[in-house]
């Protein structure tokens, strides 16, 4: 075991610090025991990795962070995988047998990830799960649980999805797997392209929890977005990743960051782009952001990480946000809706449509995405709904849309932007809303 350090960090430090362990060394760690234990034992991988990481959480903060905090965390996963064999009747038989296995195949961990071997090793491990064997939803999701360490609750608002079709998802998954013994082993060159999609996905909602999180007291959440953007980066690198569309989600991915900066207030009140300082914005990003963009435009093929970088592009060189080029934002919307079929395309047109022929306009398209069964837990579709009605000049009505919204917000970074939209609708509805407040309580707020 590692000797620890004197100093006794705050709990908050070291969540942060334990979480950026999980996205690190989790698909190691799980990588190594999948090999060893089967992949009909994933569970069994998953729950050595979250023990390994909580021991941490509950020891770290009173006995300090060991010297080499990812020595220790693969010491410990090895200590607790031993431990769980020599329970399992399955394995009982075999059990020294394996331990000296996982002890050669941990120590050589350990050496990868000192001279970064480990990256590739995440990547590896996403093409793993990646399996052509699951459908495509179910790969993606089975990544963002496993290896990203994305909750159901954060992997269904990411698919506008209910949490109970997530959960039964993963558990069919899982059945699959071991039913199947679909192994869990790095696949051949040639089917790493078959795979790709499926891995920008993941790598894509990776980076949008991390720019507008589902969960946690925080909206931004840096750590996810600087993940799938390093991710991102090490994948184009491959001859794989140096596909046109990857430079696309790249540029995408950096052009959106540029903006974390100004994206709230020092408060972590959300700032709406029409609010943010555009002096704050990271200028080497967006210049950055760029060289991918024209990375992209090489090859015949249009993605939807095209059309949605083009438009952080316009973004990132309008001076001002009416200032910004509509016309060309909602041509790319246009072809947009045409690629995806997305109500939340369809929704970020009428903003745009808004700005070229009123809000009227934007009324009118946001009527049409009521009924859809996707949109009716989306908070941004009531709040949309009550800025339109907001600058028509009717507070009365934008409120009651702001109230509609706060009783579908998830996030307390939500409701405080919620809160805050709703007492510039007047007087009354900010009292109206103190008295209405324990109503629209979340049930994690009680």
């Amino acid at each position: 075991m590692n000797s620890l350090k004197n100093n006794s960090p705050q709990s908050g430090d070291v969540g942060r610090l334990v979480d950026h362990l999980f996205r690190h060394q989790a698909a190691q760690i799980i990588s190594t025991l999948t090999r060893i234990f089967g992949p009909e034992n994933l569970d069994l991988a998953e729950d050595v990795v979250q023990e390994t990481l909580l021991k941490a959480l509950r020891q770290w903060p009173f006995s300090g962070v060991p010297n080499n905090p990812s020595g220790w965390i693969l010491q410990t996963a090895k200590n607790l995988a031993i431990d769980t064999l020599r329970r399992e009747a399955s394995f009982r038989d075999k059990a020294e047998a394996i331990a000296y296995q996982l002890e050669q195949d941990m120590a050589a961990s350990e050496d990868e990830s000192q001279d970064h071997g480990l990256k590739s090793d995440q990547l590896a491990m996403m093409f793993t799960c990646c399996h052509p064997r699951l459908s495509r939803e179910v790969q993606v999701a089975l990544t963002l649980k496993t290896l990203c360490g994305l909750s159901v609750p954060e992997i269904a608002k990411a698919f506008l999805t209910p949490e109970t079709t997530i959960a039964q998802r993963l558990v069919r998954a899982k059945r699959k797997i071991r039913d199947e013994k679909i192994p869990f082993e790095m696949p051949a060159t040639r089917e790493l392209a078959a795979r790709l999609d499926a891995v920008l996905e993941v790598l894509y909602l990776l980076f949008n929890e991390g720019y507008n999180a589902h969960e946690g007291e925080n909206l931004v959440r840096q750590d996810l977005c600087t993940e799938a953007i390093r991710l991102t980066s090490l994948l184009v690198e491959h001859p794989i990743g140096g596909q046109p569309k990857v430079h696309a989600m790249l540029a995408l991915m950096l052009l959106q960051a540029s903006r974390l900066p100004a994206r709230v207030d020092a408060e972590e009140n959300l700032l709406l782009l029409a609010e943010q300082d555009r002096t704050k914005w990271d200028r080497n990003l967006i210049q950055l952001g760029f060289y991918h963009l024209d990375k992209a435009a090489h090859g015949d093929e249009l993605t939807e990480y095209h059309l949605q970088a083009g438009i952080a592009a316009c973004h990132a060189v309008a001076p001002s946000y009416a200032a910004t080029n509509w016309q060309q934002i909602l041509s790319y919307y246009d072809e947009l809706i045409y690629l995806t079929r997305s109500p939340i395309v369809a929704l970020n047109r009428a903003v745009a449509l808004s700005m070229l022929n009123g809000v009227e306009a934007g009324i009118k398209e946001l009527e049409s995405l009521s009924n859809l069964p996707a949109m009716q837990s989306y908070y941004l579709l009531p709040a949309t709904h009550a800025d339109f009605y907001l600058q028509k000049g009717e507070p009365r009505k934008a409120a009651e849309y702001y109230h509609q919204a706060l009783a579908l917000a998830s996030t307390e970074p939500e409701r405080r932007f919620l809160l805050r939209k709703l007492k510039a609708c007047g007087k009354d509805e900010a009292q109206r809303d103190d008295i209405q407040n324990e109503s629209l309580k979340l049930p994690t707020d009680r």
